[in-house]
């Protein structure tokens, strides 16, 4: 199966561009999710997991910073 890739001539926006929009979306969406799962399993009394949400909460925090500050590098830089 072939999947069409997107180089800017449909959406106007290069791939690198729109792969670092959505990583930042992605991370930001995830850091949420995790809040979720966090609340969960703290409503269940199971520490072990809640602390495991909350640091992987913390790493998709991390990582959509470091997206929206190389976002922001490159804007710019344009």
């Amino acid at each position: 199966m072939t999947t069409a890739q997107e180089t800017g001539h449909t959406t106007g926006t290069r791939d690198k561009d729109y792969d670092l929009i959505w990583f930042a979306e992605a991370a930001l969406s995830n850091a949420l999710r995790m809040e979720l799962y966090r609340d969960d399993a703290e409503r269940a009394g199971d520490s072990e997991l809640a602390d495991f949400f909350r640091r992987a909460q913390g790493e998709s925090r991390k990582g959509a910073e470091q997206a929206k500050q190389l976002l922001a590098a490159r804007l710019t830089a344009k």
